[in-house]
C-alpha cells in the first residue's frame, strides 16, 4: 500500500491536518495538541512549506530545562528541523523503516511543492498492518477448511 493510498481511506479522509507556524509559542502548540488530540504539529512557514515539526517529546525534553515557560518559548527553538517526510508514492514499508530507524513516532507526507498533506503516526501504520495481518489469517483459514 502506497502512503496516498492510506490518507485516501475512510480513516485519513476526513482528518485535517493541524499545523503551527515556528513563530508561535510551544503554549499555542500544546493548546492545540490537546485541543486535536494529537501527538505531533507541522511546523509551516507563510506559505505553507513545511519548515519543521514540533512533537511532545520535542517539548518535554527541549523546554524542561529551559526555565521559561511554554508561553515565552518560541516554536522555532524547539522544533526539529530536520524532518523525516514521505510522499504520497512512497510504500507503507518505508514509513515503517524509517520511523524504526530513525526513532520517531510521526512522518509528514508532502506534496511536491513540500505542502503537508497529512501525518501519519506509528499507531496509523501498526492499525494498517494488524488489519493486513487479520485479513491474511481469514483468507489462510478459510482455504485450509476447505471454505
Amino acid at each position: 500500500m502506497k502512503l496516498g493510498d492510506l490518507l485516501n481511506t475512510k480513516d485519513f479522509k476526513y482528518r485535517v491536518t493541524i499545523s503551527v507556524g515556528p513563530n508561535e509559542t510551544v503554549q499555542a502548540a500544546v493548546n492545540k495538541m490537546a485541543e486535536h488530540d494529537k501527538g505531533s504539529l507541522a511546523v509551516c512557514d507563510d506559505e505553507g512549506k513545511l519548515v519543521g515539526i514540533i512533537t511532545e517529546r520535542d517539548i518535554v525534553r527541549k523546554c524542561s530545562t529551559s526555565g521559561k515557560t511554554l508561553d515565552k518559548i518560541k516554536i522555532q527553538d524547539v522544533m526539529t528541523r530536520k524532518v523525516v517526510i514521505g510522499n504520497q508514492d512512497d510504500d507503507l514499508s518505508y514509513a515503517i523503516s524509517m520511523m524504526k530507524e530513525q526513532r520517531i513516532r510521526h512522518i509528514p507526507i508532502v506534496d511536491d511543492q513540500k505542502k503537508v498533506i497529512g501525518i501519519i503516526s506509528m499507531r496509523d501504520l501498526l492499525g494498517v498492518r494488524l488489519e493486513q495481518c487479520e485479513t491474511e489469517v481469514r483468507f489462510l483459514t478459510d482455504y485450509i477448511s476447505g471454505g
